[in-house]
């Protein structure tokens, strides 16, 4: 993507806004040569330096025969982004913006198909969202378990690159005071964007963080 170096994130950010924004579009590429999309939950663990990224599809989906035949495929999040007007600025000469955050992650995928791990990979997914869920799983018995686990394929994405996307306007140091305020008051997506302004030391000076 489009990154200039005033918005461009580090890995500690990287693994933050996955974590806040498990939600990843994974783009790999079809049999004809086209893009191929699924929107899915991704689960991230740190192994060392690397990063992987565990999910899972259902069996008809056939983005896995994708990964399959070609390993190599970017998954991409999302994190909070807004609407800026130009009123927070001190002079009129200006327009309006979106501000952003994402991660665009190049990933090498392999399929999991044994249901042990698969079991241990979806207990992984449940412990980012619903923890107690996991003992009604194993209550549900172990038939019913293989019979799910039948019907989904799993993988693992090393991720091999990534980019990291911050734009919250920090080159525009002058309009910090009144975007903060205006953010802090807005609605979900702004006041998460005027959180990440403080955790980058955007505070209400005049001076770049």
């Amino acid at each position: 993507m489009y990154l200039p170096p005033q918005f461009k994130g580090d890995r500690t950010q990287v693994a933050m806004l996955i974590q806040e924004h498990p939600f990843a579009s994974l783009i790999s590429v079809d049999d004809s040569g086209l893009p191929y999309v699924t929107h899915l939950p991704l689960h991230l663990e740190e192994r060392g330096d690397q990063m992987v990224l565990l999910g899972h599809v259902a069996k008809p989906n056939p983005h896995w025969r994708y990964l399959q035949a070609r390993p190599q495929a970017v998954a991409t999040f999302l994190g909070p982004h807004a609407y800026l007007s130009p009123k927070v600025y001190p002079d009129l000469a200006r327009v309006p913006t979106w501000n952003y955050l994402a991660v665009h992650c190049t990933v090498q995928a392999t399929l999991i198909e044994e249901p042990v791990a698969k079991d241990g990979l979806l207990k992984k997914l449940i412990g980012d969202h619903e923890p107690p869920y996991a003992e009604q799983w194993r209550g549900l018995g172990e038939e019913f378990a293989h019979k799910m686990l039948a019907g989904i394929v799993a993988f693992e994405l090393q991720v091999s690159d990534w980019q990291c996307k911050l734009k919250i306007n920090q080159h525009r140091p002058e309009a910090y005071a009144a975007m903060r305020a205006m953010y802090a008051v807005g609605n979900e997506e702004e006041q998460a964007l005027a959180g990440w302004m403080d955790r980058l030391g955007m505070g209400t000076g005049s001076n770049n963080p």
